[in-house]
């Protein structure tokens, strides 16, 4: 044998990692069947925060090269695919734990003051290291969300913050977006043409539908306008500066044209894999609300409208989260700005080949 022998025990350390459930209950001399579930619950859920740092972190490392390799990006796709599996398995933790009434968890909630889920540094640090904004988060307690760790944490949260997350990798790579602006076609230009075209084809139809009385016409008239006037946002560089800055966008302005250009042409081979990068961005921000939402629901069904252990506001807060915490959320407004494929502007021939697959005997 190359390597010394080792035992299943010893490698995965079971001795350390089953003698960790300490239930309180059974410390006061008040045994709560319930509190193990609660236990291994939420160290589970700590594992697997500890792996999906481990991926962000391994993503991010790619990310952060000057020139991200087509080679690294299949495999940035990949963690952020084995970062989405997790997410799923962790929600899907929940209804476990609802095996468990209100009044068993009674038993012993008491006995966890103030301990809460907010205080889940590591959770912090995987919204931090996604993309989520300091300035975006509610307040804990009317604290900023750090107020509740140590003082070295405080600061591993600070860098987290001051370092570049997934959302700003993905910004930076998507600018360099080739295609864009061919010699033979340019992308924005054609783009604009079509959305002009379909939004006139639009009025004209509306105009010449005789089964509609006028008033529903000029209704369905005046929202047509308010769709091009969303458009002449994001042709408008300045008007979406100005949008950016209201906090409506975070992408920045090139970025956006090369998410549509992906997702518009994501049947290109050349598109494949940035078009399920930014699904996957997608995904798991869907997930993730998902997951909130459904503790939000366990917490008002386990609490009603009492406050949490840790002295926030419950199901209230995290209620709130689900909508406030989004990261992604840029990549869902673009499909506002979607067109049918049939009326997409054609490539060119020469432009297509370039973002086929190309061999040669």
């Amino acid at each position: 044998m190359k390597y010394p022998a080792i035992d299943y025990t010893s490698y995965l350390e079971l001795d350390n990692i089953l003698g960790s459930q300490k239930p309180k209950s059974e410390e006061y001399k008040q045994p709560a069947h319930d509190e193990m579930l609660f236990i291994i619950t939420h160290q589970t859920y700590e594992l697997w925060f500890k792996q999906i740092l481990h991926e962000l972190s391994s993503t991010l490392q790619l990310f952060s090269q000057k020139e991200v390799k087509d080679t690294n990006m299949g495999i940035i796709v990949s963690r952020l695919d084995r970062i989405m599996e997790i997410f799923k398995l962790i929600k899907m933790q929940i209804p476990v734990l609802e095996t468990m009434t209100p009044l068993d968890f009674l038993d012993f909630r008491d006995m966890l003051y103030p301990a809460s889920g907010f205080q889940s540094f590591q959770f912090r640090l995987i919204e931090n290291k996604l993309g989520l904004l300091s300035t975006e988060r509610l307040t804990y307690n009317n604290a900023p969300y750090s107020k509740v760790f140590s003082e070295k944490e405080q600061k591993e949260l600070k860098a987290s913050e001051d370092q570049p997350s997934l959302f700003e990798c993905v910004n930076k790579w998507l600018q360099r977006t080739p295609f864009l602006n061919d010699e033979q076609f340019d992308f924005w230009k054609n783009y604009k043409v079509a959305v002009d075209k379909m939004l006139s084809t639009e009025i004209e139809l509306t105009n010449r539908n005789s089964l509609i009385d006028n008033d529903i016409k000029e209704k369905q008239l005046a929202q047509i306008e308010k769709t091009r006037e969303l458009f002449s946002a994001l042709f408008d560089k300045t008007k979406y500066q100005e949008l950016k800055a209201q906090g409506q966008w975070r992408l920045s302005y090139e970025s956006v044209h090369a998410a549509l250009l992906i997702q518009m042409y994501r049947f290109e081979p050349a598109f494949q894999l940035p078009f399920r990068l930014i699904t996957r961005l997608l995904d798991l921000d869907a997930t993730l609300t998902e997951w909130r939402y459904k503790h939000a629901l366990m917490a008002k069904r386990m609490l009603g409208t009492k406050v949490g252990t840790g002295g926030s506001s419950g199901s209230d807060y995290l209620k709130k989260s689900t909508e406030k915490h989004k990261i992604f959320n840029d990549f869902f407004q673009l499909t506002t700005f979607f067109i049918p494929r049939s009326q997409l502007p054609d490539l060119p021939d020469t432009l297509t080949k370039k973002m086929n697959f190309n061999y040669s005997q």
